[in-house]
């Protein structure tokens, strides 16, 4: 038996503020975005094989847990990172559409894979052609399957827009105008 400690790390940057000696102070928004970036809830979308390389990324070797993705939701209504991966068929767009309207605010899609993305090399009558048609979609993860890096790069990015928005962004009448452009209503 070790008789070492295991190491904890506590290396997130704390947000800007005023400390002293017992105190802390800092804005709202900053504490809420850092809050968001470690606690992303991906709601898996998998069709095809895309689903099979964001399955991979949930594994110890690439350990997606590292992110804050330790809890993979399966339930809409508990999710915030819609993760769609794989061919959707115009057949099953609007159960995606009804998904995504089930989902709480705030909430980040990202299209991981070229079918999600623009239909990938299914040009057909029955393929969406990119689920940016019908759901508006944050972060594009290219590739035919993308790797497992540039799915966790993807989900980075979402973090990214997860720590730096706005509280007050979701209620802003820009963003309900791109909600109504897809007859969504919020």
């Amino acid at each position: 038996m070790s008789d070492k400690k295991p190491v904890i790390r506590t290396d997130a940057p704390a947000p800007e503020g005023y400390e002293g000696e017992g105190f802390f102070a800092t804005k709202l928004s900053s504490v809420i975005g850092m809050a968001r970036k470690f606690s992303l809830w991906p709601l898996p979308f998998a069709t095809s094989c895309c689903g099979i390389e964001f399955m991979a990324t949930l594994n110890p070797t690439y350990d997606a847990s590292r992110f804050g993705m330790e809890r993979n939701s399966f339930s809409p209504r508990q999710a915030d990172m819609l993760m769609v991966c794989g061919t959707i068929s115009k057949k099953l767009g609007p159960v995606l559409k009804e998904v995504y309207t089930q989902m709480a605010e705030p909430k980040w899609v990202v299209a991981v894979g070229a079918c999600a993305s623009s239909g990938g090399i299914f040009d057909s009558y029955s393929v969406l052609q990119g689920i940016d048609k019908i759901i508006p979609v944050d972060v594009y993860v290219p590739g035919c399957p993308p790797r497992p890096e540039q799915i966790i790069e993807g989900v980075m990015q979402v973090q990214a827009l997860a720590e730096s928005e706005s509280i007050r962004r979701r209620d802003m009448p820009e963003y309900q105008k791109l909600l109504d452009s897809y007859n969504i209503s919020n």
